[in-house]
């Protein structure tokens, strides 16, 4: 998670500096600080904040200089309240004035527009006002991939998804559509980038609707089928992933009938899920010799805190030696630990039992006691003009 944050990071810094340093300004806090102290606010108090938000807003969009954006969206982000009457303002007014400005960059040249619209997403992540969500889901189709990775982080902001998690009716609306609209982006070709997979993946775990456990699943699979062509780039993202499908299996339910209101959750998709996935990435280990460092050191990395954190909880006191293997290199003992933890096509292994998961039925009809085997890595280009045939008369 952290190298994905450090990578944004450093796009919203070359971005934002490049708007070029042209001119510093400051805000004037006094009026909207004594607002912010009232109990009890009137029709010109109101206005105030309307007042401060059309402006410092107008000043975020306005200025280039990297210093003054930061600083004017501290300002914004300082002055807000938990006040009744201060608060509903202010929310109103940032919709209303966020909202037209992203209008206002669409009629600009593109390189503007996507500053623009970067420092409005921004700021709006930073609020954590669910009032502000459909502002995000507008962008969450928009062709700049920095654009799309802060709509997306805007509605899975953990701030905001606090506040959805509190039971209210309107909440649960927003938090079901705000599901709906991730649902649709992980279905899209391609699939999303690893950097919005993770931040899926925390709102996924983070949130107590149900209904979010879908967004689990639809990313493990995506990561399945990336592992099967061998595509992916960046195993550690599937640490996240795996521990937050982890922690939605009960193991001590899984071979027995629960009430109703506990079969909210499809705990055998969820475990196959789990079960697929971790396969996957010991499969890449144990056949991805060619791999880069880097990239057998994402593996070992992921396979290792899987063992520790989640494996020990849904197996129980079973001892394991992957860690060992690992550490020895030893992929015939590591071959050992696979097989017993996901059996062969004619004997379940111990994951599969314990969890009772069902991996469908082979092309003959005939169930699967293990899960789908990793193809093996493709084959590495010959260079240019290598000639690859043998010696010989």
């Amino acid at each position: 998670m952290m190298k994905f944050k450090r990578v944004i990071f450093a796009i919203l810094i070359v971005s934002l500096i490049s708007m070029g340093i042209l001119h510093s300004q400051t805000t004037d806090t006094q009026e909207i600080d004594a607002v912010r102290n009232k109990s009890v606010l009137d029709s010109k108090d109101l206005q105030v904040i309307d007042n401060f938000l059309a402006k410092t807003i107008d000043d975020l969009i306005k200025t280039r200089d990297f210093t003054s954006i930061a600083r004017t969206r501290t300002v914004i982000l300082s002055n807000q309240s938990t006040q009744g009457q201060y608060a509903k303002q202010f929310s109103e007014s940032a919709h209303k004035y966020i909202s037209s400005g992203l209008q206002q960059a669409q009629t600009l040249p593109q390189e503007r527009q996507f500053k623009i619209v970067l420092n409005l997403l921004i700021l709006t992540d930073g609020l954590k006002d669910p009032r502000l969500a459909d502002l995000a889901i507008a962008k969450l189709k928009d062709n700049n991939n920095v654009i799309r990775y802060w709509a997306v982080r805007c509605i899975t902001n953990p701030g905001l998804i606090s506040k959805l998690n509190i039971a209210e009716a309107a909440n649960g609306r927003l938090a079901r559509r705000i599901t709906e609209e991730l649902k649709q982006l992980l279905n899209s070709s391609p699939a999303p980038e690893d950097e919005i997979l993770a931040v899926v993946t925390e709102f996924a775990a983070e949130s107590i609707l149900p209904e979010t456990e879908i967004l689990l699943k639809q990313i493990a699979d995506i990561r399945i089928k990336q592992y099967a062509d061998w595509s992916v780039k960046y195993e550690l993202l599937d640490s996240a992933v795996l521990k937050s499908l982890a922690n939605k299996i009960n193991p001590a339910d899984s071979n027995k009938s629960v009430d109703s209101a506990r079969r909210i959750r499809d705990e055998p998709e969820i475990a196959r899920c789990f079960a697929q996935l971790y396969s996957h990435i010991m499969q890449r280990y144990l056949k991805g010799q060619g791999l880069s460092d880097n990239n057998k050191q994402y593996l070992v990395s992921v396979l290792l805190e899987i063992e520790d954190k989640s494996l020990s909880k849904l197996l129980g006191k079973t001892p394991l030696n992957i860690k060992r293997a690992v550490e020895q290199n030893n992929l015939s003992l590591l071959g050992q630990e696979y097989e017993r933890l996901f059996g062969n096509r004619t004997k379940a292994g111990e994951l599969t039992s314990k969890l009772n998961i069902d991996y469908g039925t082979d092309a003959n009809g005939r169930k699967l006691m293990a899960p789908q085997l990793l193809p093996d890595p493709p084959e590495i280009p010959k260079s240019p003009g290598e000639d690859t045939r043998k010696a010989g008369p």
